[in-house]
C-alpha cells in the first residue's frame, strides 16, 4: 500500500477512508508522533511509530489492547480500529518504514502537573489492570525482554561502553562527570542484582505508567479515566508495575502522594514480602533502564546530544533522591499491604 509524499496526508483517507477528518498532531512523546483525527461521525487517534519498525512489537500491543477491549473495565484502554482487510497497523511506505495505526478516541483530561489528588484512584487503576493482566493471554510472545535483562535489551551498552561514558567522558559530557559517575555507581548496584529478580511473581504488566500515559475524568479530576500507551507490555515480574509508578514520584515534598497510591493499588493486589523487599531495587532498576535507552537512543543518533544532556542531569537527580527516599516508601507500601483489603 503506497501512501503520499506526507503520508500522514493521506494515511487516515486511504486506509481508515471513514474515518478521514481534520488530523492535528499532540505535543510531546519520545518514541511516538501522535495526531487527532475528527470528522463529523468519528474521533480517533492516528499514532506513527518513530523509533522501532517491528511489526511483531506493535501486533503483541494491539493482541493486548483488544483483549483488554473484550472486557468490562472500570477505564478506559486504547482500542486499535481494524482496516477493511482486518489489519490493525500499516506499513508507511514513504515514511521510511514506519508503521501507523489508529485508535478510538477516548475522553479525557491529561493531569496537569500540580495535581495530585487522583494518585488514589491511579493507584487502585494499576492494580486493577494489574490483577486483569495476571490472566490476560494475548495469543502471541512478547518481543520486550523483562527490565532485569538490561545486558540483552541493549546490546549497544555494553559494561565496558558504560564504564568509558561514565567514568571517562566525552567532550559534550565532560560536564557531568559527577552525575555520570552516580549513574554509573547505580548501574554497577542493579548488575549485582539482577539474579534473585528472575525468582519473582512473574506475568503481564504495562511496564510504563506514569502520568504522562493516563486520562481523568473530565468531571472529576480525582478519578483516572483511562490507561494509555501499552507499547512497552511484556512478561516481567509483577512488581515492577508498581515499582514503575513509585519511581516517577521521587521528590514528592509530601508523603501523602506515594501513601495514596499504595492505598489504592493495595486493594487491588497483595505483593508477597520477597516482592515487597524488591521494590526499591525495581525502583532503581527502572532509573538504570531509562538512562540506557536514551544512551541508545544518543549512539543510535536517534537523538542529538541536549537530550542525553538533560537525561543525565534529571535521572542523576532521581537516583540521588531515591537514595534519600526508599526506606520511606518501603515503609507506605508495606503499611498498606498490610491492611485489611
Amino acid at each position: 500500500m503506497t501512501e503520499g509524499h506526507k503520508p500522514t496526508d493521506t494515511i487516515v483517507s486511504q486506509v481508515w477512508p471513514e474515518w478521514n477528518g481534520t488530523l492535528r498532531k499532540r505535543s510531546g512523546g519520545w518514541n511516538n508522533t501522535t495526531y487527532f483525527v475528527e470528522n463529523s461521525a468519528h474521533r480517533a487517534v492516528l499514532r506513527i511509530y518513530d523509533t522501532h519498525r517491528d511489526r511483531d512489537k506493535i501486533e503483541f500491543e494491539h493482541a493486548v489492547l483488544q483483549k483488554l477491549g473484550n472486557l468490562s473495565l472500570p477505564f478506559k484502554v486504547p482500542v486499535p480500529v481494524s482496516t477493511p482487510a482486518g489489519e490493525t497497523l500499516v506499513k508507511l511506505k514513504d515514511a521510511d518504514g514506519k508503521f501507523a495505526c489508529l485508535f478510538h478516541y477516548i475522553e479525557g483530561d491529561s493531569p496537569a502537573e500540580e495535581e495530585a489528588g487522583y494518585f488514589e484512584s491511579f493507584g487502585e487503576t494499576a492494580g486493577f489492570l494489574s490483577a486483569v493482566l495476571a490472566d490476560l493471554r494475548p495469543g502471541l510472545i512478547p518481543v520486550y525482554r523483562p527490565y532485569y535483562e538490561l545486558r540483552q535489551a541493549y546490546p549497544l551498552c555494553s559494561d565496558a561502553a558504560i564504564q568509558e561514558l561514565c567514568l571517562n567522558p566525552p567532550r559534550p559530557f565532560s560536564g557531568l562527570a559527577q552525575e555520570l559517575k552516580l549513574l554509573y555507581a547505580a548501574y554497577d548496584q542493579i548488575a549485582d542484582s539482577l539474579a534473585g529478580l528472575k525468582e519473582l511473581p512473574h506475568q503481564l504488566v504495562h511496564g510504563d505508567l506514569n502520568a504522562s500515559n493516563l486520562l481523568l475524568e473530565t468531571s472529576d479530576h480525582r478519578q483516572v479515566a483511562a490507561l494509555l500507551d501499552f507499547e512497552f507490555c511484556t512478561y516481567d515480574v509483577r512488581a515492577m508495575e508498581p515499582a514503575v509508578i513509585l519511581s516517577g514520584l521521587l521528590g514528592q515534598e509530601e508523603k501523602t502522594t506515594v501513601r495514596d497510591f499504595c492505598r489504592g493499588f493495595s486493594r487491588r493486589v497483595r505483593l508477597s514480602e520477597a516482592e515487597i523487599n524488591a521494590v526499591p531495587v525495581l525502583m532503581l532498576l527502572r532509573k538504570v533502564d531509562v538512562f540506557l535507552h536514551f544512551v541508545t537512543r544518543y549512539l543510535e543518533g536517534t537523538d542529538e546530544v541536549h537530550v542525553l544532556q538533560e537525561q543525565v542531569k534529571l535521572l542523576s537527580e532521581d537516583v540521588s533522591q531515591l537514595t534519600a527516599q526508599t526506606s520511606a516508601v518501603l515503609e507506605i507500601l508495606s503499611g498498606e499491604q498490610e491492611q485489611d483489603c
